[in-house]
C-alpha cells in the first residue's frame, strides 16, 4: 500500500486534497447537522455528530473501492463513462452552489452524544449525494497504472476521510460560539465553490 502512496503524483494529490477540502467546508447536509449539534449542545455534541458522519463517509468509501474495482475489471470502458459521470454531477454541484441561498438549516441538532453519532451515521449513509460524490469523485484521481484502483480508492479515501474528520470535529466544536459569522459567510463560500466545482467539471471532460 505504501508503494501504491508514493507512486502518486504529487500535483494530482494536492489536487485531490484541495478539492476534498472544498466539499467539506461548502455547507450541506452533514455540515448542517454537525453545527446544528454544536450550536444546541455543545461542543461535545457537535464533535459526536462530527464521528457519526465520518462512520458513514467510511462505508461510502469502503463501498466505491469494492463497486468501482469491480467494475474497471469487467468493463474497461466504464472508466471513462465513471469520468463523464463524475464531471456531470460536479456541474450539478456548480449551479446548487451558485443557487443556494446561503441559509443554514435549523432544528437538526441531536440529543446526547450517542444520539448525535447514530443520527450523524445515518444521516450521511442514507444521503444519495453523498455516495454519489464519492463513487463519481475519488476514482476520478486514480491511476490503474500505478496499482490496483481499489486500493488507490481506499488510500484516497483515508485522506479525505482525515482531512474531513479534522474539519467537522473543528466545526462540531466551534459551532456554538461562530454561528453567526458562519451564516455570513455561506453565500460569499458557495459562490466560490461553484467556480471550482465548475472548473473541477471541466478539468475532468478537457482530460
Amino acid at each position: 500500500m505504501w508503494e501504491v502512496l508514493t507512486a502518486f503524483d504529487p500535483v494530482v494529490l494536492m489536487a485531490f486534497i484541495a478539492a476534498g477540502l472544498l466539499l467539506n467546508i461548502t455547507p450541506g447536509a452533514d455540515f448542517v447537522f454537525v453545527s446544528a449539534s454544536g450550536i444546541a449542545g455543545g461542543p461535545r455534541m457537535g464533535m459526536a455528530a462530527a464521528v457519526g458522519i465520518n462512520l458513514g463517509v467510511a462505508v461510502h468509501i469502503a463501498l466505491a473501492a469494492a463497486g468501482v474495482s469491480a467494475l474497471i475489471l469487467a468493463h474497461p470502458g466504464a472508466y471513462d463513462a465513471i469520468r463523464y459521470a463524475g464531471a456531470a454531477y460536479l456541474a450539478w454541484l456548480a449551479v446548487q452552489a451558485w443557487r443556494d441561498d446561503g441559509t443554514l438549516g435549523a432544528g437538526q441538532e441531536a440529543r446526547g452524544a450517542g444520539a448525535a453519532v447514530r443520527r450523524g451515521f445515518v444521516t450521511n449513509v442514507l444521503n444519495p449525494k453523498t455516495a454519489l460524490f464519492i463513487f463519481a469523485f475519488i476514482p476520478q484521481f486514480t491511476d490503474p497504472a500505478i496499482g490496483p484502483v481499489w486500493m488507490q480508492i481506499l488510500i484516497l479515501g483515508a485522506i479525505f476521510m482525515g482531512f474531513g474528520m479534522a474539519f467537522s470535529l473543528t466545526l462540531g466544536a466551534a459551532a456554538g460560539l461562530f454561528a453567526d459569522a458562519l451564516r455570513k459567510r455561506v453565500r460569499a463560500l458557495n459562490k466560490v465553490t461553484a467556480i471550482l466545482f465548475g472548473g473541477l467539471a471541466a478539468r475532468l471532460v478537457i482530460d
